[in-house]
C-alpha cells in the first residue's frame, strides 16, 4: 500500500497530458462505483480498473475538517450545513469579524495577518491557527505571509461566497478557485506505481534509474558543475536537475561562501510521522449525500482541528481507492499524520508507543470506539516533507542567487526550491527546465516562477 495521499489535478495542459501519457483515466466503472451501483464521469475507450492495473481512477474529493466532533466543509464552504454547526451567535461573531478584516487590512507581514484578512478573526482562529500552529510547531504569527500565497491562494470568505452562488444559480463559472476543484485522478494503487511505471519506462527505453545512491557531493569547475559524488564514486554529468533540499544541496557544494552556507544551513523543514491503521469499523457516522461501503464516511483527508491530541490529519486509503485495501467492504485502512521534527521526541518514540497512543487519540476525539477491532498497524517516517517560511528562510534569496550562478544546475519540486508546492507546480519547474534546456535558454527565472503568478493559482 502507498502511504501517499496526492491528488492528480492540474490546470497546466502539459503536467495533465503526461500523467495521461503514462496511466489513462478509467473507461469502465471501478469496483467501488459497480458495488454502489452509482454513476462516474468516464473516458470513452479508457481501461477497465477491474482487468487493468495502470489506470487513473476519477475520484471525488471530500475532506473535511473535524471540530468539536462536528464535520466541516474543507475548504470552508458557506452552505447551510456549515451555519447550521456554528450557530447563530458564533455565525454572527464570523460575520462581524470579517466585515472589519475588509476596511481594517493588517499588513500581510505575517501568516496570521494573511488568514485574518481573508476569513477574519474569528474563523481564523477557530479553523486555522491551532491547525497551523500543529503543522508548523510555530505560531502563524511567526511564519512568513509566502506560506499562504503559495498554498490558500486565492481563496477566501469573498470567493467562497462567489462559489456557494454559482452553486445556488446553476451558473458555470469561467474560472474556478484550484483549492474548490472537487475531482481529480488516482492510480489504482496510488501515487508510488505511477513513479514506478515512469522507472520502467525510462529503463526500458535504454536509461538508468539508480537506487540507494544519495548524493554526498558534488565536482565543479568554477561556476560548472562536472559530476555528482554518490556511494563514494563520481558520476559525470553535462547537466545536473536537482530535487535534493537545498540544505543538502549546498552542503554537496564544494568552496560554497560562508553567508551561503550559514542562511542555507538554517532552512526550517517539517518532518511527519505517519501511523497506519487497519480496523474494522470507524464510530463517525455519514452524514453526508454520499453513499459508502457500510455507510462509513467518503472523505479523503480529515483536518483534525483540536487541541487536545498531535494528531494532525487522517486519510481513509479505501476513499482513494479502494484496490488499495484488500477488504474494502468489510475494513477501513486509515494513515494518521503527526507532524513534528526529525529526531524529536516524538519521531524518536519506540514504534509501539507511537501506534498505542495513535490509537488512544482516535478514541478520544470519536473516530474509533473502544469496541473497534486494529486488525494491523504500521509506522513511517517521512524526512523533509515540509519546506518551512521562518528562521533563515528570509533570507533564502542568498541562496538562490548563489545557486542560479552555476550554468548548468537546475533547481525543481518542493525541496528543490524550497517551496511548499503542489505535486503539479513541483512538475512544472521540471518542464520549465526541460524547454530550457532544449531552447538554450539560459536565464532560470521562468523555473523558479512557477506558482508565483496570482493567475496561476487561481484559474481552473
Amino acid at each position: 500500500m502507498d502511504l501517499g495521499g496526492h491528488r492528480f489535478f492540474s490546470k497546466d495542459e502539459r503536467v495533465m497530458k503526461w500523467w495521461f501519457s503514462i496511466f489513462a483515466p478509467q473507461g469502465k466503472p471501478s469496483l467501488d462505483d459497480k458495488l454502489l451501483n452509482r454513476k462516474s464521469p468516464l473516458i470513452s475507450g479508457g481501461p477497465d480498473p477491474e482487468t487493468q492495473d495502470d489506470v487513473f481512477l476519477v475520484r471525488k474529493r471530500i475532506s473535511r475538517i473535524y471540530y468539536k466532533k462536528t464535520f466541516f466543509d474543507y475548504p470552508l464552504l458557506l452552505s447551510f450545513k456549515t451555519m447550521y454547526n456554528l450557530g447563530i451567535f458564533t455565525l454572527t461573531q464570523a460575520g462581524i469579524s470579517y466585515l472589519i478584516s475588509c476596511v481594517h487590512k493588517r499588513p500581510e507581514t505575517s501568516l496570521e495577518n494573511f488568514y485574518i484578512n481573508r476569513f477574519g478573526k474569528k474563523l481564523y482562529s477557530m479553523f486555522f491557527e491551532s491547525y497551523t500552529e500543529k503543522l508548523w510547531g510555530r505560531h502563524p504569527k511567526d511564519i512568513s505571509a509566502d506560506w499562504g500565497a503559495q498554498r490558500v491562494k486565492g481563496l477566501s470568505v469573498l470567493a467562497v461566497l462567489k462559489d456557494l452562488a454559482q452553486r445556488v444559480f446553476h451558473t458555470q463559472p469561467k474560472h474556478k478557485e484550484t483549492s474548490l476543484i472537487e475531482e481529480f485522478y488516482y492510480p489504482k494503487y496510488g501515487p508510488g506505481q505511477l513513479w514506478t511505471a515512469v522507472a520502467d519506462k525510462i529503463t526500458a527505453q535504454g536509461g538508468q534509474v539508480l537506487y540507494n545512491h544519495p548524493v554526498t557531493g558534488l565536482t565543479r569547475q568554477g561556476e560548472h558543475l562536472t559530476g555528482v559524488i554518490c556511494n563514494g564514486k563520481e558520476i559525470p554529468a553535462d547537466v545536473i536537475i536537482s530535487s535534493m533540499p537545498i540544505k543538502d544541496l549546498v552542503t554537496a557544494l564544494p568552496q560554497s561562501p560562508e553567508p551561503v552556507k550559514e542562511v542555507a544551513q538554517h532552512l526550517p523543514y517539517r518532518d511527519f510521522v505517519t501511523v497506519g491503521l487497519l480496523v474494522d469499523k470507524l464510530a463517525l457516522t455519514n452524514n453526508t449525500a454520499v453513499h459508502t461501503f457500510n455507510n462509513q464516511v467518503p472523505d479523503c483527508w480529515i483536518y483534525v482541528q483540536d487541541s487536545q491530541v498531535k494528531m494532525g490529519r487522517i486519510q481513509v486509503f479505501n476513499n482513494w481507492s479502494p484496490y488499495m485495501v484488500k477488504e474494502v467492504q468489510n475494513t477501513v485502512w486509515l494513515g494518521l499524520e503527526y507532524f513534528c521534527n526529525e529526531r524529536d521526541e516524538f519521531w524518536n518514540m519506540p514504534e509501539e508507543k507511537c501506534i498505542s497512543q495513535a490509537m488512544e487519540e482516535l478514541k478520544k476525539i470519536g473516530v474509533i470506539s473502544d469496541n473497534t477491532r486494529i486488525l494491523a498497524a504500521h509506522r513511517e517516517h517521512v524526512q523533509k516533507a515540509y519546506p518551512a517560511y521562518f528562521d533563515s528562510y528570509a533570507n533564502i534569496r542568498t541562496v538562490t542567487d548563489y545557486l542560479n550562478q552555476f550554468d548548468n544546475l537546475y533547481c525543481i519540486g518542493r525541496n528543490g526550491q524550497h517551496r511548499y508546492n503542489n505535486m503539479d507546480h513541483s512538475m512544472g519547474t521540471a518542464f520549465e527546465t526541460v524547454q530550457n534546456l532544449l531552447n538554450g535558454r539560459t536565464d532560470k527565472s521562468n523555473i523558479w516562477n512557477v506558482n508565483t503568478e496570482k493567475s496561476y493559482h487561481e484559474s481552473k
